[in-house]
């Protein structure tokens, strides 16, 4: 299998780096992986990845619940009783950021297609990219939506989308700065692209280390900090101006995490460390488990 072996960092190209840690893909392979850390742009990143063509194997699980829809184990079934809160939150954070009731947006990696077809149900003509073809066809039978491969990204008009989504979808993107080089031409000049992804600075992810769920080797290529965000985005001439935070994933994320841990789904534990993690989050939205960016263009 070819692998990609990282000499500087994908993010930012400097040769400040070095391993920080070893990982394991507890959903598909039980693989490890080792994540490496850049001293200049606090960026991380799983070293030894399958290339983009050959890392289709890690997400055929009916584990993955971005493909799948599962509700299998009770981990799985919260994730989805909490979904229509976030979709809800979702549909908010899209509007309060482009200033519109309705409008176009564009999702990528719109998975199974329930924030598409939430957004068309509130009046926004949506469309949605994703790579994985058995995605696609669930999005059809479960939604009714129908959701384009993600290579057409580089085939859509200039200056078409109010907004732009990826809810956790950055950390998977093999080629970064060009679709990052991409969505900039996509949108229009006031338009806002709204970027969700874990925050390794997280009290949840300094509680379980190698653990964390959310480093989700190899399917997660990159592991954010705010500033590493920051510093990539800048390069694109993108500009955060607001952080939302997405406090359910400290605790999906502890949950799981406990599971990987110790072999056992301590349900009680993960929710006392994600509660945890969850309140230092309020406080600090720097802190939380994961992060939504609201970024724009810079003038």
């Amino acid at each position: 299998m070819r692998l990609i072996y990282y000499n500087s960092c994908p993010l930012c190209g400097s040769s400040n780096i070095r391993e920080v840690l070893t990982a394991q893909d507890y959903t598909v392979s039980g693989e490890k992986f080792d994540i490496w850390h850049c001293g200049h742009c606090a960026g991380r990143f799983t070293q030894n990845v399958p290339s983009s063509g050959r890392i289709g194997r890690y997400y055929q699980s009916q584990e993955y619940i971005s493909h799948s829809e599962t509700r299998k184990g009770l981990i799985n079934r919260l994730y989805h009783s909490v979904r229509k809160i976030t979709l809800r939150s979702k549909h908010n954070w899209v509007k309060a950021a482009t200033g519109l009731k309705n409008g176009s947006v564009l999702d990528i990696g719109s998975g199974t297609g329930a924030f598409l077809h939430y957004m068309q149900q509130n009046g926004w003509k949506a469309t949605g990219l994703e790579p994985d073809e058995q995605a696609r066809r669930n999005a059809l039978s479960l939604y009714k939506v129908e959701a384009q491969p993600v290579e057409q990204l580089f085939s859509l008009p200039a200056g078409s989308y109010d907004a732009i989504t990826m809810w956790h979808v950055l950390e998977h993107v093999h080629e970064v700065h060009a679709y990052l080089q991409q969505i900039n031409t996509l949108l229009k000049t006031d338009g806002a692209l709204l970027i969700a992804v874990p925050n390794y600075t997280s009290p949840d992810a300094e509680h379980y280390g190698a653990y964390w769920a959310a480093y989700d080797v190899p399917r997660h290529l990159y592991h954010f900090s705010p500033t590493a965000m920051e510093q990539l985005l800048e390069q694109h001439h993108l500009k955060i101006v607001k952080k939302h935070p997405m406090v359910f994933d400290a605790f999906y994320v502890s949950l799981l995490s406990e599971k990987y841990k110790t072999g056992r789904s301590r349900m009680l534990m993960g929710a006392i460390n994600g509660f945890r993690s969850y309140r230092k989050g309020l406080k600090d939205t720097d802190r939380c488990s994961s992060i939504v960016y609201e970024i724009k263009k810079k003038n």
